[in-house]
C-alpha cells in the first residue's frame, strides 16, 4: 500500500463521544500526559528518598539519579511537546 497517501489518525467514534464538547482528543492526550508526568514526580521523589536513604552512601547512586532524571525529562519534554530537540543532531 505505498501508493496510497496516509490518512491521519482518528479516535474511534465511541472514544469521542465520551469527551465533553469543546475538548478535542488532542487536549485530552495532553491533560493525560501531564497527570503521568505528575505521577513520576512523585515516584522519582520517593525512589531518590530511598535510594539515598538506604544505599549506604553508595557513590552510583548520584550518577544513577542524574541519568535518571535527565534521560527521564528529555522523554517527558519530547513527549509533551513532540520537538526531539535533543535528538536533532542524529536526524536526518
Amino acid at each position: 500500500m505505498p501508493d496510497q497517501p496516509l490518512q491521519p489518525f482518528s479516535l474511534p467514534t465511541s472514544l469521542a463521544a465520551l469527551l465533553p464538547d469543546g475538548v478535542s482528543a488532542g487536549v485530552a492526550i495532553e491533560w493525560f500526559l501531564y497527570v503521568v508526568f505528575a505521577f513520576w514526580v512523585v515516584y522519582t521523589i520517593v525512589a531518590v528518598y530511598h535510594w539515598l536513604q538506604y544505599s549506604h552512601a553508595s557513590w552510583a547512586a548520584f550518577p544513577a539519579i542524574a541519568a535518571h532524571l535527565l534521560i527521564s525529562l528529555a522523554l517527558i519534554g519530547y513527549a509533551l511537546s513532540g520537538n526531539a530537540s535533543f535528538l536533532s543532531q542524529y536526524l536526518p
